[in-house]
Order: structure tokens, then C-alpha cells, then sequence
């Protein structure tokens, strides 16, 4: 008998149960254990489900977003009839379903900087299912002030990887990366694309690696950075080592409070900011690009997508030459009128204008937030994507 686990429990994990290397007393520890995952889209819907389904007593889930349709190609905590709701509601009752016994804390909100490290102070163990750098930066650096381990991974297109953080003396996130990328350097899921099936390998990576730091057994993925290939099938190993000069964890920090980042990967601007407070020097919103249309018959509305996205949605009347073909035509460009240049989200077309700048174009704009933003404030009749 087990003081810890109901009899309905002792039955459901038996599977667990009659494992050497888990036995009755790594199921308790499971059932005790508190675990975050901060986001719950594409990896936090497998990391969450599988770890309610292992028995994981107590599931912080952190998310401020809602459902939406272009979420469900991937993210499977979620369904269509979830349209619209929040997705930590929506991932709960999916959670519950599995298991009835689990305490799942909702952290609406999402992660900022004056929260994190309260977030993180309350539970054992932090898996990292975000998709943006300046929350990976966050959720990094309060892991090492409070002294948390961190299950890390990341996604793009067909290729992810994932490690283990600030555990036995391993490296943090900053020794691997010290500083965030310039913004619109590193273009996000939102514009890159996924392939459906990958955030489910590498979100059930992170929940095994969870469940072996409960269970005090087998080797994890700290020091090592394992890489996955869904296209060729294969996998590989990076070692990594903790820097000593790293700023959060080295031998003499820097860091010693966590810091709140500007968005960087092509983000959307978020809605808690004012519109003169997000935009950048180049930046123009949609409906001063359509005053702009309105009034200048000469402007020049350059879309640096690629093909199959410009199949999907365009604006009327632009002209379109990908970002990656830009340095050998920019010529087509013309110098004497202004150039207003957008992409899906906004990141691309940053990197554009400031190529642009540079070989002498003095009258050119970045379009923030991109076609979306468009279709959103200007004209609804196109297709999302």
C-alpha cells in the first residue's frame, strides 16, 4: 500500500509500478513532484499531456495566448471546438481527461519580469515549450537565480534540438548563447514554418528528460545538445560545457536579477504596448501604409516572401522579390520613390530594409507586423497563414 497513491492510482500506473528503474517509490515521487511548462502550443502540448499521463502531481501551465485555427495543425492539446479559448483552459481539460488526479496551476498571464521568478521559485523542474528568445532569456536566467533545472528545446521548419540546463553543475542557456540575436535576425515558426509531427518528438524528448530527473535515473541530455533531422531521420550530439565566463552562471556573474528583453525573432508587437512605443525608427503601421497608397501613386510596396507564400495572400500591387534573392536584385528596386517593404510578420522585411539602407536607398520602410498586421487592421478578405 502506498500513503501517497489511492488504490485507483496504484492500478492506473501499474505499467510504471512494475519497472525496476521505477518501482512504487519513483510513482510517488512523480505524484509529489512540481513540474512548469511554460507554453502550451506546439512542444508544451505533448511535454504537458505525457506528464499528466506519467502521473506528475502538480503541472504549472503558462500561456497568455488563445487558441488559434492555425495552431491545431500541431499543437494537440488543443481542438477545433478550442477556437478562441485560452490555451491553458483548453490544455487542462485535456490534462484532467487523461488524469483526474493531477493539480494543474493556470499562469494566464504568461511570463514577464516581474513574475518569473515567483513562477519558477514554486515548482522542481522548468520545461522551456516557448518559441521566442526573449522568454527563453527570462525563463534561463530566473532558472539560475533560483537554482531550478531547465528542460530546453527548439523548433523550426524540419529540425529541433533539446538539452538539459543549470543541473549537476551543467551549462545554462547563456553558455551556449550569451547574448539574444539582433531583432529580425532569427525568423520564428510564424514565418519559417514547422512540420507538424516535429514538436511531438522533441516535446516528448523534454518529458522524458523530465521524468529521469523525478526518478533519479538514467543519463540526461545535460552537457550534451541532441539535434534531430525529421527529414533525414537522424540524430546527433553537441557537447556542451559550462562557460566560466557566462554572464548568469559563470565563475563571476553579471547577471543577478532577471532582465525584460525588447521582441526579437519577428515578433508581433504585444498589446499591452502603446503603438509609438513599439514601433522602430523604420517601422510603419498598416493604416499608414494605406494612407501612404492613398495619397502616393508612386509608392513602391516590395513583398520579400517566398512564392508559395505570396500564392496564399498578397497585397494588391506590390511587387515581390525574396528576401534571399534581394542582394542580387535589388537594382529593380527604384531609388527615387519611397519603398515601404513587408514580409509575413514583419522580421524579413527588417532585414531588408536594412540591406537596403546600405546600398544607398534613403526612402524605405519596414511594415510592422507584417501581411498579418495588414489583414488584420486593412483588409480582411485575405487568407491567413
Amino acid at each position: 500500500m502506498s500513503d501517497i497513491l489511492s488504490p485507483e492510482e496504484l492500478a492506473r500506473f501499474n505499467r510504471h509500478i512494475i519497472l525496476p528503474q521505477v518501482g512504487l517509490e519513483g510513482q510517488e515521487r512523480l505524484k509529489q513532484a512540481k513540474v512548469v511548462c511554460i507554453g502550451t502550443g506546439g512542444l508544451g502540448s505533448p511535454i504537458a499531456l505525457y506528464l499528466s499521463a506519467a502521473g506528475v502531481g502538480t503541472i504549472g501551465l503558462v500561456d497568455f495566448d488563445v487558441v488559434d485555427e492555425s495552431n491545431l495543425q500541431r499543437q494537440i492539446a488543443h481542438f477545433t471546438t478550442d477556437v478562441g479559448r485560452p490555451k491553458v483552459e483548453s490544455a487542462r481539460d485535456k490534462m484532467l481527461g487523461i488524469n483526474p488526479y493531477l493539480k494543474v496551476n493556470l499562469h494566464g498571464d504568461g511570463i514577464r519580469r516581474d513574475n518569473v521568478r515567483d513562477i519558477v521559485r514554486d515548482y522542481d523542474i522548468v520545461v522551456d515549450g516557448t518559441d521566442n528568445f526573449p522568454t527563453r532569456y527570462l525563463v534561463n536566467d530566473a532558472c539560475v537565480l533560483e537554482d531550478k533545472p531547465l528542460i530546453y528545446a527548439s523548433i523550426f521548419q524540419f529540425e529541433g534540438q533539446a538539452t538539459v540546463f543549470h543541473y549537476k553543475d551543467g551549462p545554462c542557456y547563456r553558455c551556449l548563447y550569451p547574448e539574444p540575436p539582433p531583432p529580425g535576425l532569427v525568423p520564428s515558426c510564424a514565418e519559417g514554418g514547422v512540420l507538424g509531427v516535429l514538436p511531438g518528438v522533441i516535446g516528448l524528448i523534454q518529458a522524458t528528460e523530465t521524468i529521469k530527473i523525478i526518478l533519479g535515473h538514467g543519463s540526461t541530455l545535460v552537457g550534451r545538445l541532441l539535434l534531430y533531422d525529421a527529414m533525414d531521420m537522424k540524430f546527433r550530439e553537441v557537447k556542451l560545457r559550462r562557460d566560466p565566463a557566462c554572464p548568469a552562471c559563470g565563475e563571476h556573474p553579471t547577471i543577478h536579477e532577471v532582465v525584460e528583453y525588447e521582441q526579437f525573432c519577428g515578433l508581433p508587437p504585444t498589446e499591452a504596448k502603446e503603438e509609438e512605443e513599439i514601433l522602430a525608427e523604420d517601422d510603419i503601421t498598416p493604416a499608414q501604409l494605406k494612407q501612404m497608397r492613398d495619397e502616393n501613386t508612386d509608392l513602391y510596396v516590395l513583398d520579400v516572401r517566398e512564392p508559395h507564400e505570396v500564392a496564399i495572400c498578397r497585397i494588391e500591387g506590390t511587387w515581390e522579390i525574396p528576401l534571399g534573392q534581394l542582394p542580387q536584385h535589388f537594382a529593380e528596386v527604384p531609388k527615387d520613390q519611397d519603398v515601404v517593404v513587408h514580409c509575413k510578420l514583419g522580421g524579413r522585411s527588417a532585414q531588408a530594409v536594412e540591406f537596403l539602407k546600405s546600398q544607398g536607398y534613403t526612402n524605405v520602410k519596414n511594415l510592422a507586423g507584417g501581411i498579418i498586421r495588414w489583414i488584420d487592421d486593412v483588409d480582411g478578405s485575405l487568407n491567413k497563414y
